[in-house]
This record gives C-alpha cells, sequence and structure tokens, in this order.
C-alpha cells in the first residue's frame, strides 16, 4: 500500500474519533433524559457516565487501529506488532458488543412505563451487529496474519 493511501486512512480515523468525541460531549446537552439538567448533573447522571465508560473500547480500538495503519506504512505488516494490534481490535470489539447489549438490556428492563425504548433499542442491534463484524473481520484478519508471521518466521530461520 502506498504511503499516501495509509496517511490518508490514518486521517480519516482521526477524523472518525473527533467527530464521536464532539458528538459524546454536545449530546447529552441537546438530547435525552438530560436535556432539563444542569451541567454538573449531566455529566453526573449514571448512564452517561456508563456511556463515557463504555466508549472506551471504542477509542483504544481506533488507536490500534491507527497504529496497524502505521506499521502498514512501514512495511511490517508482517510482524507480531500487527498480530497484537488486531487482536487488541478485535477484544475491543468482543467488549463493545457487550457493552451494548447490557445497556440496551438496561433501558428495555428498567425504562418507564410511558416511554417508548424502540429506537434506543433498534440502535443498539445495528452496532451491535456492527461490533460483531469488526470482531469477526479482525479474528479472521488475525488468524491469516498469524499464519503469515509464522511462515515469515519460519523462512527467516532456515535462510
Amino acid at each position: 500500500m502506498k504511503r499516501g493511501s495509509t496517511i490518508f486512512l490514518q486521517a480519516v480515523i482521526v477524523l472518525i474519533g473527533i467527530v464521536a468525541l464532539a458528538v459524546m460531549i454536545r449530546f447529552p446537552l441537546t438530547e435525552g433524559r438530560a436535556v432539563n439538567l444542569d451541567l454538573f448533573s449531566i455529566y453526573s447522571d449514571p448512564f452517561i457516565v456508563y456511556g463515557y465508560a463504555a466508549s472506551i473500547p471504542f477509542f483504544v480500538a481506533l488507536y490500534q487501529a491507527f497504529k496497524l495503519l502505521g506499521l502498514i506504512g512501514q512495511n511490517r505488516v508482517f510482524s507480531l506488532s500487527s498480530v497484537k494490534a488486531l487482536r487488541t481490535i478485535k477484544y475491543c470489539a468482543i467488549t463493545q458488543t457487550i457493552l451494548i447489549v447490557m445497556a440496551a438490556l438496561y433501558i428495555r428492563i428498567f425504562h418507564a412505563q410511558d416511554d417508548d425504548p424502540a429506537g434506543f433499542i433498534a440502535m443498539c442491534i445495528v452496532t451491535t451487529f456492527i461490533s460483531i463484524v469488526i470482531a469477526t473481520a479482525a479474528a479472521v484478519s488475525e488468524k491469516l496474519l498469524q499464519n503469515a508471521v509464522s511462515i515469515k518466521l519460519e523462512n527467516d530461520l532456515t535462510v
């Protein structure tokens, strides 16, 4: 892959991170259950704090993808660092799936009776599916890259 392509993809990952962070900061002020609360109460709301804590695996996975693209740009894709980055992305996607399902179950069980949680649960289903796809793709890529690294190490030792 050309160096320009990896730099472009790294810029896209940084942009995704910045937009996600901006949405996380701005969204609680304008929407949802905390719209009428003061600034301190908004960010001390347990569900919003859970949302921020649950976003940690997302940002870790973004960092690992950024790092993986850096390794690809340096022509070090067939290294143990690349395998480790893919493994971390896989674990982050699995963790994100579990955290999203837990949030959906919480809202489904404990929501107010006059409130309809269908929109939130639909978003949870879609993001869970996306996380599962990412975890699967990372697992398959990790396995293939691990096999390639093993073959490369064997060939390096025999030469």
